[in-house]
């Protein structure tokens, strides 16, 4: 397994109402924790851009995320 539960719901704000049973976290986020670094690293290796490219990527996708829950939140 790439990464745990604990990571997952340590290093971010989300609700905390929420969090992914183990099936989930063995299957679909596992599944889409993967193919997002095997993306990255293709990209990097196609670009040869820097990682801070990458990082500024993953940032604007996660800003697109943000909001939303921001906006559940009010």
């Amino acid at each position: 397994m790439y990464l745990s539960k604990n990571v997952i719901i340590s290093q971010s704000k989300m609700n905390n109402n929420y969090s992914f049973s183990n099936d989930q976290m063995n299957g679909i986020v596992e599944q889409t924790y993967a193919n997002i670094i095997k993306e990255c690293k293709k990209l990097k290796k196609d670009t040869n851009c820097p990682n801070e490219q990458i990082v500024a990527l993953l940032s604007v996708i996660a800003s697109n995320f943000t909001s939303i829950v921001e906006e559940k939140n009010t």
